[in-house]
Formats: structure tokens, C-alpha cells, sequence
């Protein structure tokens, strides 16, 4: 896959958001109060060279509304991180080749070095959400189960989705424990 081609023809998140329709409002609201937490840090350790993270979206997607933005935010305050953006829609052989037990689940982040080698890729939700939603998606209706999903992320506030990708990039990022 050339990835340097994607790479120059994905959107930063801003323009993402600027273009989208229906969602926009959602996207804005979820990126003006997403926050970064300060055990994630703003710099890459000695020895990461810089990493890229393309992501697969669509502005219609709860699950990337929820996890993109906190994710923009901290390549926004981490030199050497970028985050840019594909619609799915638009790229469906690229999306067909981080599929997600057959669907063309988002959102998808993928892990590039500076060679524009893919490290690895993520999604289309933290581990734990996604563990509980594949458990239940067959026993609760649709509007049972989104809200306990949106509830969740809202709780989590990101946190689990930067330590996951982190150990993509990466990084070696523990968060705080509660006591």
C-alpha cells in the first residue's frame, strides 16, 4: 500500500471537520472539551523517531467522534506526532484491508513511521469497549446498547484510546491507577 500517496491526500482533522455535514457539531463540541491527560506527556521519547497516524473515519461514526478528537488534540501538543484523515467511503481497498470481523468498522488508526512504514494499526474501539460490545450487540437493542457505549467513552474521556495507540507508537504511557 503506498502510504505516502494517502498520507498526502488525507485531511488534517480541522478540514476533516470543516467539511463535514450532518456531525460537525458533535466533532467541534467533542474536540473543544477533549482533553489530553498530563501523565500522556508532549514530547516523543529519545529514540521515536517521528510517527504518523492515518486515520479511516467517517464524520457519521459515534465511535470516531469519541476517540478522534482527544487523539487530534494530543498530536496537536506532541512534536513529531500528526494525525490526518481518510473518509472511508472514499477509500474502500483501504478500508477493506483493516477490516473488523468482516465489516468495514471505524474508525481505524494507523501507525506509520517517518519511512511511512506501518508500525501497526488500531480500532475501531479501545479493547475493553469493544470486548463488551461484541459480548452484547447480540442480546440489547441498538438504542440500549449505544447509550451504555457513549457512556462509557464519556467516562473513560479518552484515556484508554492515547494508552492504546501509544503502545503503537511507541511510547511507553502508564496512567495513573485509582487508589
Amino acid at each position: 500500500m503506498d502510504f505516502v500517496t494517502l498520507w498526502d491526500q488525507a485531511q488534517s482533522f480541522d478540514r476533516f471537520v470543516a467539511d463535514s455535514t450532518a456531525h460537525r457539531g458533535l466533532w467541534e463540541g467533542i474536540h473543544r472539551i477533549a482533553r489530553v491527560p498530563d501523565w500522556v506527556g508532549t514530547q516523543l521519547p529519545p529514540g521515536v523517531a517521528a510517527r504518523r497516524l492515518l486515520v479511516i473515519a467517517e464524520d457519521w461514526c459515534g465511535d470516531a467522534s469519541n476517540t478522534i478528537p482527544v487523539l487530534a488534540k494530543w498530536a496537536d501538543r506532541t512534536p513529531g506526532l500528526e494525525l490526518r484523515l481518510l473518509r472511508r467511503d472514499e477509500h474502500p481497498d483501504v478500508m477493506d484491508r483493516y477490516l473488523t470481523n468482516g465489516a468495514r468498522a471505524i474508525p481505524v488508526v494507523i501507525v506509520l513511521d517517518e519511512a511511512f512504514e506501518e508500525i501497526g494499526h488500531w480500532g475501531p474501539r479501545p479493547e475493553e469497549l469493544q470486548s463488551w460490545v461484541m459480548e452484547y450487540r447480540q442480546t440489547l437493542e441498538k438504542k440500549e446498547l449505544y447509550p451504555q457505549v457513549r457512556r462509557w467513552y464519556a467516562r473513560d474521556r479518552g484515556d484508554t484510546t492515547i494508552r492504546e495507540i501509544a503502545d503503537l507508537v511507541g511510547l511507553d504511557l502508564q496512567a495513573p491507577t485509582a487508589a
